[in-house]
């Protein structure tokens, strides 16, 4: 059982930066692939980066170029770094974990973490 726990949400003006941690509870070299995911009101969750234990990573379309997806092993910590952020980043983003299977869709993971507020005013 992995214990995920994000930090890091809060509220920021368009063009503005945040970087979002999730501590997890087993070493994360030992675990296959994480990511963060994000789910505005009304909205299913969708993917926003995932990494794998080889360090490949992988970005929805919308965050290209202005988020980056990193992994501390030595921490056991996974980061989003989120910047030139826009009014549509605005979610709960939840950081995600599984020990065999990778990919963008949410229902691929089997352990989550409680979610972080993140709010982009425009």
């Amino acid at each position: 059982q992995v214990q995920l726990v994000e930090s890091g949400g809060g509220s920021v003006q368009a063009g503005g930066s945040l970087r979002l941690s999730c501590a997890a509870s087993e070493l994360t070299f030992s675990i296959y692939c994480m990511g963060w995911f994000r789910q505005a009101p009304g909205k299913e969750r969708e993917g926003v980066a995932v990494i794998d234990s080889d360090g490949v990573t992988s970005y929805a379309d919308s965050v290209k170029g202005r988020f980056t997806i990193s992994k501390d092993n030595a921490k056991n910590t996974l980061y989003l770094q989120m910047n030139s952020l826009k009014p549509e980043d605005t979610a709960v983003y939840y950081c995600a974990a599984d020990f065999s299977i990778c990919g963008m869709w949410y229902t691929n993971y089997n352990y989550w973490g409680q979610g972080t507020q993140v709010t982009v005013s425009s």
